[in-house]
């Protein structure tokens, strides 16, 4: 059965927190994850995070889009790194894994994936096809950006001559450290680091193509990596509006007009909050609107709307 025939028609609704009968493994920034004997179940919420705090609006049916667009990619770059995703249809799920059962199925539905445990490789793996963002900024103090010297001249939003992978340090709070491709051999070793970068670069490559003929240009995006039985795997999410930048293509160049989580922090930055605590509600507007681009998202790279699993 396909990603997309997995998914039924749907009424919105927000989910802020998880409580499963399965011991909790850990509470991420968006993702609730539970022990599920050898495996791990990975419920993403509606939290959104920005500038390293979770914000206290959520955003209705983000969880599901980021579930949905993880294994709509899960399933299509198998042949370029396996990955971790056992199952995300929920009935599937509350098959496999003990303590589940059918009152579980609402909380499931939509925004759940099984995956094989992995020793996770701590490292941020930054591919960038554009000039944005934190690159943009160190582009314009050092004209590199982690130690990877670029042409003069470019602007904010360019095209990079070729994709560039930047390596980051995962940080678990706080603000993870970009660090050039020799730390990261010093830090993993030659042999891993090799496969990282052509990894990330080939699957950013891949999506690239695909989402250019959906009519958004993926500018950038992060992708993590874990070890299971001796073997690199793709883990976490891929290829989200959280994980990545997202642009209108028929905008660009004139404006970079976001389909992902740029646009709460172009909010957050109009509104002068300082990234400091106390974090600041979203006005509806802002949530609606955010809502929108991640449907949008997902709408046009898969071609179907977003419906319950």
């Amino acid at each position: 059965m396909s990603v997309e025939s997995r998914i039924t028609n749907h009424e919105s609704r927000e989910v802020l927190q998880t409580s499963l009968p399965l011991p909790l493994y850990g509470r991420g920034k968006v993702r609730d994850v539970y022990e599920a004997g050898e495996d791990l179940l990975i419920v993403a919420t509606d939290r959104i995070s920005a500038f390293d705090h979770v914000l206290p609006t959520p955003v209705p049916d983000k969880g599901r889009v980021l579930t949905a667009l993880s294994a709509f990619w899960f399933s299509r770059t198998g042949s370029i790194v396996a990955n971790h995703m056992i199952a995300w249809d929920p009935v599937e799920i509350v098959r496999r894994v003990p303590g589940l059962d059918a009152a579980t199925l609402p909380v499931l539905a939509g925004r759940a994936m099984l995956v094989q445990r992995c020793e996770r490789i701590d490292v941020e793996c930054v591919v960038r096809g554009y000039l944005t963002g934190s690159a943009w900024e160190e582009y314009r103090r050092t004209g590199a950006v982690a130690g990877v010297a670029l042409p003069p001249g470019l602007r904010n939003g360019d095209a990079l001559p070729e994709p560039i992978f930047t390596p980051a340090t995962k940080a678990a709070t706080g603000h993870d450290a970009n660090i050039t491709y020799t730390d990261l051999i010093e830090t993993v070793g030659g042999s891993v680091a090799g496969d990282l970068r052509e990894l990330s670069v080939r699957l950013y490559t891949f999506a690239a193509t695909h989402a250019a003929l959906c009519g958004l240009i993926l500018a950038d995006t992060k992708f993590e990596f874990g070890r299971q039985a001796g073997r690199v795997r793709l883990i976490d999410e891929a290829l989200t509006p959280d994980s990545s930048r997202y642009w209108d293509a028929g905008s660009y160049p004139q404006s970079l007009l976001p389909f992902d989580k740029q646009y709460v922090r172009d909010y957050l930055n109009a509104i002068g909050w300082n990234h400091e605590p106390p974090v600041p509600t979203l006005p509806v507007e802002v949530v609606a609107a955010t809502r929108e681009r991640y449907l949008e998202t997902y709408r046009r790279l898969t071609g179907q709307e977003l419906r319950d699993s």
